[in-house]
């Protein structure tokens, strides 16, 4: 068992510094760790990784109490309204904000916390009907509407988006690639003084790689790392 243990923490380690070598500068790495125990992100944390990424609140806040307090938290899943409070405390950044009305429940959870989140606002790119998210221009009316400025305790940081899952590299490098170009777009046309654009978080596993090469300043990766998930 303790060979195993040593065998996991070396692979973990290998993984995490093959990717980083791989990655611009300019990219940051969330190591992906839903549904992996502290352990493992333990041993990520000895290798030097400080950005791990989770989709449930009832798994994060638990993990967020056991491990280092430096750890910087992204909380990347569909996030019920329900779960905002718990979170608020101490998440770095929420990538999935997909509605108005989560945007509302983050600010209110934020004011009651005497702090302002940062949030990405998802984006729906793929050609698939079970992802999340805005429409670019649904995107853009929000983000051109007197609601938004109404929200003292978020900070709009940049967008997520998530590419279809398909082997047609061609296919995911457009979708990419036109949340790049919706990015640069919004990124100019939009002065409001509690967005600021810097961040795109794009990229996966299976993906990242081309994810990169169309502009994204963030990837999430997770079983690159850890291996298959334990459910």
């Amino acid at each position: 068992m303790l060979w195993k243990k040593m065998q996991r923490a070396s692979n973990i380690e290998e993984r995490l510094q093959e990717i980083k070598s791989n990655l611009p500068e300019t990219v940051r790495l969330v190591a992906v760790s839903k549904f992996h125990p502290v352990e493992a992100i333990q041993e990520a944390y000895a290798a030097g990784q400080r950005l791990f990424g989770e989709s449930r609140a009832q798994e994060l806040v638990p993990k967020q109490e056991s491990l280092p307090k430096d750890i910087e938290w992204h909380f990347i899943g569909h996030l019920q309204e329900n779960k905002v409070r718990h979170i608020a405390p101490f998440v770095s950044l929420i990538h999935s904000v997909d509605s108005l009305k989560l945007l509302r429940e983050i600010d209110k959870q934020g004011a009651k916390c005497g702090r302002v989140i940062p949030c990405l606002l998802e984006i729906f790119v793929a050609q698939e009907e079970t992802k999340y998210g805005f429409t670019m221009k649904e995107c853009e009316d929000l983000l051109q509407s007197a609601a938004l400025e109404e929200l003292s305790h978020v900070e709009i940081r940049g967008f997520m988006g998530m590419a279809s899952l398909t082997e047609d590299e061609q296919q995911i490098r457009a979708e990419f690639g036109a949340l790049r170009t919706f990015f640069e777009k919004i990124r100019r046309e939009v002065n409001l003084s509690n967005v600021h654009l810097s961040e795109l978080s794009m990229g996966m596993s299976h993906d990242y790689t081309i994810a990169v090469e169309e502009g994204s300043t963030m990837v999430r990766i997770g079983t690159t790392i850890f291996g298959e998930r334990v459910y």
